[in-house]
């Protein structure tokens, strides 16, 4: 089991600086092994546009890149803070030991 939801993904690999589609989605292919369909990734860029999480910068042709804001960045640390919290208690109620 991978950590799926796209915007998370999006945010986590952008958090390493700005980036076009094609280098975010290569960004979460080398994190997750896997690759996000067009639409899911679109979708994610296009939603997390909408909150200000991320925003557009200035490129050339066809690609844009976007990088993450204050707001997104705050974002992204209060959801991992949640999920680490999470596996903890899992790997806890396991009995397994965090690595």
């Amino acid at each position: 089991m991978q950590v799926n939801d796209s915007q998370t993904l999006v945010l986590c690999v952008l958090a390493d600086g700005p980036m076009h589609g094609y280098a975010i989605n290569t960004a979460i292919e080398q994190l997750t092994g896997t690759r996000l369909g067009p639409g899911s990734l679109y979708g994610a860029l296009a939603r997390l546009q909408d909150k200000n999480f991320i925003e557009p910068l200035e490129g050339e042709g066809r690609q844009q890149p976007v990088r993450l804001t204050a707001e997104g960045r705050r974002a992204l640390e209060e959801e991992l803070r949640a999920m680490a919290h999470v596996a903890a208690v899992g790997l806890r109620n396991l009995g397994v030991s965090p690595t």
